[in-house]
């Protein structure tokens, strides 16, 4: 057995089966018996080294050559990584649930304590509040995921650090149609229109756009989105080379809350019909674009820069009684209004051996927010009656407005043949101010700071040209987010600054190989937390947080991946992971006191995959592929816990090449055994509804069409 070059290998990324394709693929060479190691170069950690070299928990998924998802979730093509816990919870108002190494757990809408970036342009915002909802699946190139002490590199809010890439137009001119339909109504239609430079100092490119809905899972779950995103890539005689990429979401989705645990038991698909009357919904419409320049001044200095501008939609009508928002003077209503206007830029130099075998780098990131945030009544009164789901009388109206400046270095010393030190150092600061236009309740402006030195530091040896060890450190740090500071927890109006930012401690050994029995990564990890972001209860679609003085997560990490025989290739992954309180929490109003050593909720101890999955380039495919999660506690005390459950997937799909056509079309049942069981928990929920059921057994279908010119 040995590796293939490269150029054969194609990555052999089996993302569409749930494949997590660790870069390190192993396939059968019937010509040679000498071992190639492949040369895939990670992004994520800014060093330039390739998989192997790279001393960090990294993934990469390339995309597949034939797909077989729907292309609307991150769920359908990032499974089994360990650690990263990417929930689905049918509720297209919320997004996505996502935590790494139990960072992210306690949010309960959006991405919270990761980063996430799509062509180098961030999809977190300056505060720390990321979405999964723009990332264009139909024109991804690649996936990594970045675990552990290394994402400290990236500043606030980074216990893990998701980059996703666009593909770059190559070759003919092509136009790609496609179609994909499944369960509860859903349906997506695509397309994309692709093509290389046809000169020089001429863009190549790609475009697309789509169109999803849906009737939803359950009661009052309809979705429709509109997704367009194009990339624009010079290669420049000079050597430089420049990205440009625009992205444009529009989102309308309802949204059916959560259920107790017998609700969920009598009926998962339901809505609790109380909470029909309020018609709960959310309105998205964001749009983003951003410009990368990479440009080598010689073979040992290079320029980067970076610079980005986005605006953000939200309207959400929540589910708060009229009687509710008559009782307190201070109440913000309950309709949600905001407009953001958000930019940044990053400057970075790289320069080699300016000390012998040492490659530095010097940058500084920007980041500002301005934040037009208003708060209404739901209601309108007919007759003296309350209507709900409209937007009534202003309760709240401020400009929120945040920026940071963080220099950083980095440093890369080969100062053995087989040992290397990788260190950096990052200075994170994060300036909120906020200004109340809304004076009959009194003036509620304030403005905070939180800023920190953030170093890390990680040795590694190269035992074997296919084995490599390494330990590493690093300081984290994590702001509250504007969202996550917009409520007291005292029921008092305006913002809760006295929330402060948490700083971590994360340690990490790993071992990496490459050998004759597969590819596999190890981790064993350890993470101490002060003030920790916590939830301090969620009640009438109002979250609101409070500081943890100490919590402590520790665990071990397991990838494997081998080409078994051909294009068939097997994948497994586990992950323990125990994230605790480490020291008591004491009441708070009608908040109970949290005992030392109860379990961070919304976070799984045990987590497994495993797939099969045989995948040419053309011809008949399919794979299988099952999914284990242990029970997840709802609220701090552990008195409630969603059960842990295994579900199974699995896909069928041929693909057609003839000329200038390619055709491939797929079907695909998720849930193969009808499991029942809560795709995520809405963590502290005041009224007990925490639940927020996964589908049932459900399929999907599809067929893409490719017509190159």
């Amino acid at each position: 057995m040995s590796l293939l070059r490269l150029d054969r290998l194609h990555y052999c990324i089996l993302m569409s089966m749930g494949c997590i394709s660790s870069p390190l693929v192993w396939a059968e060479d019937l010509t040679q018996d000498v071992t190639v190691l492949p040369t895939l170069h990670v992004e994520a950690t800014r060093t330039d080294t390739t998989y192997l070299q790279t001393p960090a928990s990294v993934f990469r998924i390339d995309a597949p050559q034939v797909d077989t998802s729907s292309q609307v979730n991150l769920t359908e093509v990032v499974k089994g990584i360990p650690s990263l816990q990417l929930r689905n919870r049918e509720n297209y108002a919320q997004d996505l649930q996502l935590s790494m190494r139990g960072f992210g757990a306690r949010s309960t809408f959006g991405v919270r304590g990761i980063r996430l970036y799509v062509d180098g342009i961030p999809a977190t915002m300056p505060d720390g509040q990321g979405q999964t909802s723009n990332i264009d699946l139909s024109s991804l190139d690649h996936v990594e995921v970045l675990t552990g002490p290394f994402s400290s590199l990236y500043g606030n809010s980074s216990g893990g650090t998701i980059l996703t890439s666009t593909k770059e137009g190559q070759g003919k001119d092509s136009i790609e149609l496609s179609y994909s339909g499944g369960s509860h109504d859903k349906s997506r239609a695509g397309l994309v229109l692709q093509g290389g430079a046809k000169g020089a100092n001429e863009p190549s490119y790609v475009i697309s756009t789509s169109y999803f809905d849906t009737d939803g899972y359950r009661e009052h779950s309809g979705a429709e989105k509109v997704l367009n995103n194009a990339k624009l890539s010079w290669n420049l005689d000079d050597g430089s080379k420049i990205n440009w990429i625009t992205n444009y979401v529009k989102i309308h989705a309802d949204d059916p809350q959560g259920l107790t645990h017998d609700q969920w038991n009598a009926n998962p698909k339901q809505q609790v019909p109380f909470l029909k009357q309020f018609n709960v919904r959310k309105d998205i419409e964001q749009t983003q674009t951003g410009v990368t320049w990479s440009k080598p001044i010689n073979d040992k200095n290079e320029l980067y820069s970076m610079a980005y501008l986005g605006n953000r939609q939200v309207t959400q009508y929540q589910s708060i009684p009229k009687s509710t928002q008559d009782a307190s003077i201070n109440h913000a209503g309950g309709v949600i209004d905001f407009e953001r206007d958000y930019y940044g830029a990053d400057f970075r130099w790289t320069g080699k051996e300016l000390l012998p075998n040492t490659t530095l780098s010097v940058g500084v990131a920007l980041d500002a927010m301005d934040e037009d945030r208003k708060g209404f009544e739901n209601f309108n009164l007919v007759n003296g009656q309350a209507s709900y789901g409209v937007k009534g009388n202003l309760r709240r109206d401020e400009d929120n407005t945040l920026w940071n400046i963080d220099p950083y270095l980095q440093a890369s010393w080969q100062f053995l043949p087989t040992w290397r030190l990788d260190t950096g150092v990052r200075y994170s600061n994060v300036h909120y101010k906020s200004k109340d236009n809304y004076l009959s309740n009194g003036d509620d402006s304030g403005k905070t700071d939180y800023s920190k030195v953030l170093p890390s530091a990680a040795l590694s040896w190269q035992i074997l040209p296919e084995l490599m060890a390494y330990v590493s450190y690093a300081k984290g740090f994590e702001t509250p987010t504007f969202t996550e500071m917009a409520y007291r927890p005292d029921g008092e109006s305006g913002f809760n600054f006295d929330l402060t930012a948490s700083t971590s401690d994360t340690y990490e050994t790993g071992l990496k190989s490459q050998n004759q029995l597969g590819d596999f990564t190890l981790a064993v990890f350890q993470t101490k937390t002060k003030d920790d972001i916590v939830s301090a209860g969620n009640s009438n679609g109002r979250s609101t947080f409070r500081n943890a003085d100490k919590t402590l997560r520790e665990g071990v990490e397991f990838a494997w991946n081998k080409k078994l025989w051909r294009d068939l290739t097997a994948t497994a992954s586990y992950t323990y992971l125990d994230a605790t309180f480490d020291a008591d929490i004491p009441a708070l109003g009608s908040i109970a006191q949290i005992p030392s050593g109860n379990a961070i909720p919304g976070i799984a101890k045990n987590q497994a995959y495993a797939s099969l999955a045989w995948q040419p380039s053309h011809g008949l495919y399919g794979g299988v592929d099952v999914q284990y999660m242990d029970k997840v506690y709802v609220n701090d005390t552990n008195s409630d816990a969603a059960p842990s459950y295994s579900v199974t997937s699995a896909n069928v799909g041929y693909a057609w090449v003839m000329g200038d056509w390619k055709v491939n079309s797929f079907a695909r049942v998720d849930n193969l055994f009808d499991k029942n069981y809560a795709g995520s928990v809405i963590v502290n929920d005041g009224n007990g509804r925490y639940f927020e059921p996964a589908d049932g057994r459900n399929w999907s279908a599809g067929l893409r069409v490719i017509k190159q010119f």
